[in-house]
């Protein structure tokens, strides 16, 4: 670029002394270039000696910057899901580029390129004469000083720190004598190295072409959509031009296309001069208009978001992964400029099958916005024993784009699949998809699904949790917790338990283990919070809450102290509060699948550079969290769950491959979830409120009636068709078998003998049988003959053989029975008194004839005291209530 500007008188005595001396000392270095041993004497040779000694001798070109881009593979095919760049640098070989663009740079550039050695004696002394005249006459710089200057705007344009970089930047371009003896003592050092040829190939690959456009085949791309193989003669000196002066001559600003044709034609002129075209070439050239076809090559995910596939969410998961992976380097602005300039070819592993039934069936059943509430909706597929992410869809399409988000609220650049530090998302609370994480912890602790246990909703003591990282018991007072669903009460399996998502069921369970190790447990599942735990504020400390020490610590209790540690509350067992990413929970049920073996998420499948050889990068880390035993037991419930349960039966699969899943729903239906797998492929489904919160409780429920028309519970449509519509096509592609079966200790049906506990006290009687395993229930009070409050039977009876964990109905006696005396014998007088004395005092006498009983009863008469009973009714020895009348058949006299 050659632009004359005024100087003032200090500037022009400068730039003559600076002039005289680089005309003096290029004539030096060129010579020093052709002639080892130089005689030379007097003051400004020696001086012209000293400059040039000072001078670094050597200058690598390095690797010019060039655009990543990230792939899908389509069978054998890769699709391009986007690019990123600082520069649009396509980089092309020797072959790639037309003669016309070669020859014009060179009648442009440097006409007397192939014949000086990097430093032109003829151009310095006219530049010379340009400074001591005032103005600048161009004609220095060599094309390979001025690829010379352009490597080093790249190194500097390669430095990530921005002081560092705007000092590079500065040396790089500044207007001195120094910069440019620099200039021709490495331009001299290229020149032996490089082949003419070579050299004019890296400055067609390295010029500026305009905004972020470099190389001859991305400007080609972008000025005129097509390859440089392409490009007629008038396009080649068209864009030839626009190196010049780029702000001035690049063809996509209109006003700019009159000043690109007067530059075009010049260049044109040279070539004629020096024979590269003919006449006629030349006249055909020129009378051709600068008719550009502007064709961008777009930065970014937002070229992913397209209507077939939309994955702009997954292609911004991508680009965080990378910027996460100090694989790309110690810092954040490392990672990002390896992305930026790297030119690497990421293959990712994306099956765009599955990715396309989701964004069919998301864009069917969830709207983008819903009146009344954010409505948010996501589901990602995982490979189970790999952690490769298959699919990643959302309701809502991808910017990233501050200025287009505030005018389409529709669009989002929050990925709701993935953690907070892979796309902005705080996570959603999880409901009962936690529920088979305590079943895991369950049968890891030696328990069975057939055991039974007590599933109501109640109010127990929180004393009744153990907690052994929290000093032994959780707490103190009472917790109450129901059922939302009602149908199914008493005592029941575990396995109809967690089927049927009975909270009762849960902390039955949770009440015979450790919550510290249930919460180990789904941590290595690898579950945890998508965002950090809340902290302690000053505006606590303030408001008296909390002491000054507690600012800044995790407000809730943890495991180990972390920021993503899961919340120690005994809701958590069976309620999921915390808030969790779609794309983890996928992950931890796919451990279920897979035996055991869970599998960080990884959404790249291999890095290549520009010369193709691979880059490393950090790969999906799997280890066995859970015994094959433990996965087994859990698989057996959620596939019988699937295949039993009408709630879980949109999860069966459509071609008979065994499934397993659990769903769940939070307060109000806020979040609604289905998570489950095959053996081969892990899905989670989210839908509901994106937050942070419903604009009124109404809102948030009609979200559950969206679509489907309520339902059990309000399921909605992430559950009965996002998460089948991915799964089916899964099984199609990948198929899936039959999950192992689980033990005979997850199966077994502990037997045990009911304590007789008749004549305790309730609370005795509660502590003998719960301490046997039983679950107890209140049956109230019933006629018995043991003193009031005293337990008078159970149901079973003690001494019957049943399950364990069975409940126990416990009813306490209500004093109202006494067994009848027998008065069989005695005289009628004292058979009174005697059933008087016991408390009957309803008493019947019949005289019978003959005396003998079991006769007909005479005509009643009065008995005498004397007179012999002979049969009672109710009979002797039996329990009946005091106000009951005892009838006395007398043998009267």
């Amino acid at each position: 670029m050659r632009i004359a500007t005024p100087r003032s008188a200090g500037g022009v005595l400068g730039g003559f002394i600076g002039a005289i001396i680089m005309s003096v000392v290029a004539g030096i270095l060129v010579t020093v270039a052709v002639t080892p041993v130089v005689a030379m004497s007097g003051i400004v040779a020696n001086t012209a000696i000293g400059i040039f000694e000072d001078l670094p001798s050597h200058l690598n070109p390095g690797q010019l910057a060039q655009p990543s881009t990230i792939y899908a593979k389509k069978g054998d095919k890769k699709v391009k899901i986007a690019d990123f760049y600082a520069q649009n640098r396509v980089m092309v070989g020797w072959d790639k580029i037309p003669q016309y663009v070669k020859d014009a740079a060179v009648a442009a550039e440097d006409p007397r390129f192939y014949t000086h050695g990097g430093v032109d004696i003829l151009g310095v002394g006219r530049a010379t004469l340009g400074e001591l005249s005032g103005n600048e006459a161009g004609g220095a710089s060599t094309i390979t000083m001025q690829y010379v200057r352009n490597v080093q705007i790249q190194e500097a344009e390669a430095i990530t720190d921005p002081e560092e970089h705007d000092a590079a930047y500065e040396e790089a371009t500044k207007r001195s004598a120094d910069r440019k003896l620099r200039e021709m003592r490495y331009a001299i050092s290229i020149e032996k190295e490089y082949s003419k040829d070579q050299i004019l190939l890296g400055y067609l690959n390295i010029a500026l072409f305009g905004r972020t456009v470099y190389g001859i085949e991305a400007a080609a791309q972008y000025y005129y959509g097509k390859k440089a193989t392409d490009l007629t003669l008038a396009e080649s000196a068209s864009l030839m031009a626009i190196v010049y002066w780029p702000t001035r001559m690049q063809i996509d600003i209109k006003d700019n296309i009159p000043a690109n044709t007067d530059r075009r034609n010049w260049i044109l002129e040279r070539m004629l001069d020096a024979s590269k075209i003919t006449q006629q070439q030349y006249d055909e050239a020129v009378a051709t208009e600068v008719v550009p076809k502007i064709t961008p090559r777009y930065s970014g995910c937002a070229m992913a978001e397209t209507k077939k596939y939309r994955l702009g969410h997954f292609c911004d998961y991508v680009q965080r992964y990378i910027e996460n992976d100090k694989a790309f380097g110690e810092t954040a602005e490392e990672r990002n400029a390896k992305l930026l300039r790297g030119g690497l070819k990421i293959m990712t592993t994306i099956d765009l099958d599955i990715q396309r039934a989701g964004v069919e069936s998301m864009r069917a059943h969830a709207p983008a916005q819903y009146p009344g509430i954010n409505l948010g909706a996501a589901s990602v597929s995982v490979k189970v024993g790999t952690g490769a992410v298959l699919a990643m869809v959302q309701n809502r399409p991808f910017s990233d784009d501050p200025t287009f988000l505030k005018k389409n609220k529709k669009y989002t650049s929050v990925n709701y699949n993935t953690d907070y530090e892979y796309g902005g998302s705080n996570g959603f609370q999880v409901g009962s998809t936690f529920k088979p994480i305590t079943l895991a912890e369950w049968l890891r602790t030696g328990h069975s699904v057939r055991e039974i246990v007590n599933v109501n909703g109640r109010t127990v003591p929180l004393e009744s949790f153990r907690a052994s990282c929290l000093g032994g018991v959780y707490g103190s007072g009472p917790f109450k917790f129901s059922n939302d669903n009602l149908g199914v009460r008493g005592s029941q399996t575990v396995l109809t338990g967690i089927a049927q998502s009975l909270n009762g069921a849960v902390v039955s369970m949770q009440q015979k283990l450790d919550l510290c190790d249930t919460i180990k447990m789904a941590q290595d599942l690898g579950i945890h919070r998508a965002s950090d735990q809340p902290v302690w504020t000053k505006a606590d400390y303030k408001s008296k809450e909390i002491g000054k020490s507690m600012i800044g610590k995790i407000k809730n209790p943890t495991l180990n102290g972390n920021p993503r540690d899961l919340t120690m509350v005994p809701s958590n067992v069976y309620a999921g509060v915390d808030e969790i990413a779609p794309i983890t929970m996928a992950s931890a049920f796919a451990a279920f699948a897979g035996g055991g073996k869970v599998c960080t998420p990884v959404p790249i499948a291999s890095i290549t550079d520009h010369q193709g050889e691979n880059v490393e990068f950090t790969k999906s880390k799997c280890r066995n969290a859970i015994s094959k035993d433990v996965a087994a037991g859990v698989a057996y419930v959620l596939k019988f769950a699937v295949e039993n349960v009408g709630f879980v039966g949109h999860a069966r699969s459509s071609m008979g491959i065994p499934h397993l899943a659990k769903t769940g729903t939070t307060d109000d239906t806020l979040d609604n979830w289905t998570v489950g797998a095959s053996t081969k492929v892990a899905t989670a489904t989210w839908l509901g409120n994106a937050g942070p919160y419903c604009y009124t409780k109404s809102d948030c429920r009609r979200v559950s009636t969206y679509a489907v028309g309520g339902g059990y519970n309000g399921l909605m449509a992430a559950d009965q068709f996002i998460w089948p519509a991915m799964m089916n096509v899964a099984d199609r592609k990948y198929g899936g078998d039959a999950f192992p079966e689980p033990s005979s200790d997850a199966l077994k049906q502990t037997m045990a003998m009911v304590p007789d506990v008749r004549g305790m006290s309730f609370d005795e009687a509660k502590r003998v049988l719960e301490a046997a395993g039983f679950s107890v229930e209140d049956g109230g009070r019933t006629n018995s003959e043991l003193p009031e409050g005293q337990v008078a039977e159970t149901n079973p009876a003690g001494g019957s053989t049943v399950p364990a964990g069975s409940m126990i109905v416990i009813q306490r006696s209500n004093g109202k029975l006494s067994p009848l005396p027998n008065v069989v014998g005695l005289g009628y007088a004292e058979a009174v008194s005697t059933l008087q004395g016991a408390g009957f005092g309803s008493i019947d006498a019949q005289c019978v004839q003959g005396g003998s009983g079991g006769s007909d009863p005479s005509t009643p008469s009065s008995p005498q005291a004397g007179d012999v009973v002979k049969s009672m009714s109710p009979g002797a020895g039996k329990n009946v209530k005091r106000s009951q009348t005892v009838t006395l058949a007398v043998a009267c006299t």
